[in-house]
């Protein structure tokens, strides 16, 4: 299977920055090489809302590492959108 040494393994911390990467880019963030971004709130916040939910029902069964990094994304996103929806 060519191209899966690429792929960095599953786990916990590459999901909730999978999902935080998705959630910057419905933000408007640049991606490189990609498209010029486009704003989309609603998924943004959608995004953004399991990520919120990932962090309810994980409470207390993560590592440091995995709860700290979870914080700081939601924290870093909450914040993006807030700006995002004063921009709009």
């Amino acid at each position: 299977m060519s191209g899966q040494e690429d792929v960095p393994p599953i786990d916990f911390i590459t999901f909730v920055l999978s999902l935080s990467a998705q959630a910057l880019v419905h933000l408007g963030a640049a991606v490189p090489g990609g498209p010029a971004p486009e704003l989309d709130l609603p998924l943004a916040r959608h995004t953004i809302d399991i990520l919120g939910i990932l962090e309810a029902k994980t409470h207390g069964n993560l590592t440091g590492e995995e709860e700290r990094i979870l914080s700081q994304v939601l924290t870093d996103l909450r914040l993006r959108y807030v700006e995002a929806t004063k921009k709009k």
